[in-house]
């Protein structure tokens, strides 16, 4: 498989972020956890992310 890779410049980059989920009918479903089946818990994400950054997200789902 070819690996394709952009380079974009400074003017190139997106200056603005658009969030379809606040446009959704409905919220998406939760993050299944493809080993249990189940919604992914912060204990899931340990071994990708740091734990700070675990902490700012919404599992109440």
């Amino acid at each position: 498989m070819d690996t394709i890779k952009y380079v974009l410049t400074e003017n190139q980059m997106p200056k603005a972020w658009y969030n379809i989920q606040a446009d959704l009918p409905q919220a998406l479903p939760p993050v299944l956890n493809p080993a249990t089946g189940k919604p992914i818990t912060p204990d899931d994400l340990l071994p990708l992310f740091p734990l700070a950054l675990i902490e700012q997200a919404d599992f109440s789902r």
